[in-house]
C-alpha cells in the first residue's frame, strides 16, 4: 500500500515538476529570442496587441477576457503568445472533427417527438422555454411520467447504488471524475466482477486528472484484466496543452439502461464519510427509472466512442425495460449533458432560468460560488424583485484560494439581498437547486467558470416530480446546521483580506 502511494505522489510531482520545466523553458526562450532579435520582440509585441483585440471582441465571459487581458498587458513579450498556445475554453480541432461524427449520431439516436414538451407547454409556457433551451443546445429531450429518486447523502446513495447494482441482468455502465481504492470502490468492484462472471457487459470511464491521485498509474489494465471495460478519459500526458484544461466531470452509472444515477458523489470513501477529509462531506444524488436513462445511455456512449475512436450500435441497449411494480412515476424528467464542445454554457443557461422564471423562492447548494456578472446579476435582481434566494457553500474549504473568491461574492449578494449559508459541519458538494416547488436540478454543474466553460458536466433537470420537495426539505435541514452571512460579519472582515480576495477573484476564470 505505502508503495502504491508513493507512485501516486511520484506521478503528480513528476508531472508538475515536468509542466514547469517546459514552462520556465519556453520563457527562456522567448526571452533569449527578443534579447538578440528585435524582429522578433516586434513580433511578440504585435501577437500581444492582437491578442488583446481578439479577447476584446469574442463572445468569451467578460470575466474570462479580463483574466486574459491583465497578464498580457503585464507580460506583453510572451503574454499573446501565451494565449495563442493556451488561451480560450475552446477544444481543439481534432478533438471537435473526431466528436463532429459522434455528436451528429447522439442527435439522431435522441430524435424526439416532441410530445413531452408539448404536454409541458400547456401547464406552463415559462417552463416550457427552459425546457425548449435544453433540448435544443444539449440535444437531450424531455421525458414525460418518469420516476425520479433524490438521495440526500453519499451514504444513501451508496446503498440504493449497491441494491440496484446487483440486479443487473444486462449491462452496467460506469462514468466518474474520480475513483478511489476504499470501502465505497471496492464493494462495488465486487459486484462488478460478479457481474462479468455472469456474462454482463460491464465498464468503467474514469478521468485521469480526477482520479490521479486517487488511483495507480494503469489501473485501467487492472480492471480489464478482470473483464471490466475501461477507459481513462483525457490521460494527463506531462506535455503542455490547453486540452488539459478539459476534464470529464461527470458521475454517471446506468443498469440495463432503465436506472440511472447522477449527482455530486463520486466513488471514493470521504464522499460516505468513511473518513474525514473536510469535516462532514455533504452530498447528494438523484436515481431515475424509464426511458429518461436513454438519455444517460448515449450521453456514456458519446464518451466512449470518441475515447475508444469506434462507432457502435447504441440502440442494442435501447430496449431494456424494468419492472414497474411499487414504482411512483410522475412528472417530467430532462437528463441532459453540458460540454465546451457545443459553445453554449448550457449549465449556466439552467441556473439562469430557474432564477429569472422563479416567481417566490430559490434554493441553491453549490460548492463553489465563483460566477460571472449575468449570474450576479440574476440572482440579485430576483432577491431586488422580492424572491427568496438563499444558497448554501462550504464552511470548510478543499482549497482555501478557491474558497476565498467564493467568499468575495458575498457582499454584493447579501446587500441585494440574496441570503448566503455556510454548512459548519465541514463540506458541502452537492449541486442542487429549487424553485417554486414546480422545477429544480440535480447534477454535477458546479457555479464556477471550469464546470460552465471547461468540463463535461450532465444533470437531471425536473418539473412537477414530487422529489422536488425532498430536495426542498433536504435544503431546509441542511440551511438548520448552517450558519447565515451577515452584512455585519462582512463589515469586520480585515481590509488586508478583501484585497487579496479581490485579487483572486480577477484570476478565478484561470483557476
Amino acid at each position: 500500500m505505502k508503495n502504491i502511494h508513493k507512485a501516486k505522489v511520484f506521478r503528480v510531482i513528476s508531472f508538475v515538476f515536468s509542466i514547469l520545466i517546459q514552462l520556465a523553458v519556453l520563457i527562456c526562450i522567448i526571452i533569449w529570442f527578443n534579447r538578440f532579435f528585435a524582429v522578433f520582440y516586434g513580433i511578440s509585441i504585435l501577437i500581444s496587441i492582437v491578442a488583446v483585440i481578439w479577447i476584446l471582441n469574442n463572445k468569451m465571459n467578460p470575466a474570462y477576457k479580463m483574466a486574459w487581458i491583465i497578464p498580457i498587458m503585464l507580460f506583453p513579450i510572451f503574454g499573446g503568445l501565451f494565449y495563442l498556445f493556451f488561451g480560450g475554453n475552446r477544444m481543439g480541432t481534432k478533438i471537435k472533427a473526431k466528436m463532429g461524427p459522434i455528436l451528429k449520431k447522439t442527435r439522431d439516436n435522441l430524435n424526439d417527438d416532441g410530445k413531452a414538451l408539448e404536454m409541458i407547454r400547456q401547464q406552463s409556457d415559462d417552463v416550457a422555454n427552459q425546457s425548449r433551451y435544453i433540448a435544443k443546445y444539449s440535444n437531450y429531450p424531455p421525458y414525460c411520467n418518469e420516476y425520479a429518486k433524490y438521495l440526500s447523502s453519499g451514504e444513501e446513495k451508496f446503498k440504493k447504488l449497491k441494491e440496484e447494482l446487483k440486479k443487473a441482468e444486462h449491462f452496467i455502465f460506469l462514468e466518474y471524475f474520480i475513483i478511489e481504492e476504499g470501502v465505497m470502490w471496492n464493494s462495488i468492484l465486487e459486484i462488478l466482477t460478479d457481474k462479468v462472471k455472469e456474462g454482463l457487459d460491464v465498464r468503467v470511464i474514469y478521468d485521469d486528472a480526477g482520479s490521479m491521485t486517487t488511483l495507480p498509474y494503469g489501473y485501467n489494465r487492472k480492471l480489464e484484466k478482470l473483464g471490466i471495460q475501461c477507459c481513462v478519459f483525457n490521460p494527463m500526458i506531462p506535455v503542455m496543452s490547453a486540452k488539459l484544461n478539459h476534464r470529464d466531470h461527470r458521475k454517471i452509472c446506468i443498469i440495463d439502461g432503465y436506472t440511472g444515477f447522477t449527482g455530486g458523489i463520486n466513488l471514493a470513501d470521504e464522499y460516505i464519510n468513511e473518513y474525514e477529509k473536510h469535516g462532514h462531506w455533504k452530498d447528494s444524488a438523484i436515481m431515475i427509472r424509464g426511458q429518461a436513462v436513454w438519455s444517460l445511455t448515449v450521453m456514456f456512449l458519446s464518451i466512449w466512442d470518441y475515447i475508444r475512436g469506434i462507432s457502435e450500435e447504441e440502440e442494442r441497449y435501447h430496449s431494456y425495460q424494468g419492472s414497474d411494480a411499487d414504482q411512483l412515476y410522475d412528472g417530467f424528467v430532462q437528463p441532459f449533458a453540458d460540454s465546451p464542445l457545443n459553445q453554449e454554457p448550457v449549465g449556466e443557461g439552467v441556473y439562469l432560468n430557474f432564477i429569472n422564471k422563479a416567481k417566490r423562492y430559490v434554493y441553491i447548494t453549490t460548492p463553489y460560488l465563483i460566477i460571472d456578472h449575468e449570474m450576479i446579476t440574476a440572482l440579485c435582481m430576483a432577491a431586488k424583485s422580492g424572491v427568496d434566494v438563499r444558497i448554501i457553500t462550504p464552511y470548510q474549504y478543499d482549497r482555501w484560494f478557491v474558497h476565498s473568491v467564493s467568499r468575495s461574492y458575498y457582499n454584493i449578494l447579501i446587500e441585494s439581498g440574496v441570503r448566503i449559508y455556510e454548512y459548519l459541519p465541514g463540506f458541502i458538494h452537492s449541486k442542487t437547486c429549487v424553485a417554486d416547488d414546480e422545477y429544480g436540478f440535480v447534477g454535477t454543474i458546479n457555479m464556477d467558470y471550469r464546470s460552465l466553460y471547461l468540463h463535461f458536466e450532465c444533470g437531471i433537470w425536473l418539473y412537477h416530480c414530487s422529489c422536488l420537495l425532498d430536495i426542498k426539505k433536504d435544503f431546509l435541514e441542511t440551511m438548520e446546521v448552517s450558519r447565515e452571512i451577515t452584512d455585519e460579519a462582512q463589515k469586520k472582515i480585515p481590509w488586508v483580506t478583501m484585497l487579496i480576495r479581490a485579487i483572486l477573484r480577477v484570476f478565478s476564470p484561470l483557476m
